[in-house]
């Protein structure tokens, strides 16, 4: 988190890649891993302080896709995400002067 405000500085929009931030490389032998249960809480973390906005990987079926599956979000759970994100965007971004 403390990266996102240092690199909040260079004035240049800011993109918090939640999917990824999760990934665990090799921890599945000969693929990546990831712990999806942090998805959410560390998108909302980088939300509060007023990025520009977030990436996410999204997959009809997480444990069926070829690669990044365990740290995919699913289609019916992108919904509640970019609700979570907009709501605490919306109430943020006025604090720090918009889209910084």
């Amino acid at each position: 988190m403390r990266s996102l405000h240092e690199m909040k500085k260079t004035a240049y929009p800011v993109i918090f890649d939640a999917t990824h931030s999760v990934q665990m490389p090799g921890a599945n032998g000969k693929s990546s891993g990831g712990n999806k249960e942090y998805i959410f809480p560390l998108a909302r973390a980088a939300s509060a302080v007023g990025i520009a906005g977030v990436f996410v990987e999204v997959h009809p079926q997480p444990s069926k896709a070829l690669s990044d599956g365990p740290n995919s979000l699913s289609l019916c759970e992108l919904g509640e995400f970019i609700d979570q994100i907009n709501c605490i965007d919306r109430v943020v971004k006025p604090l720090f002067g918009g889209n910084k």
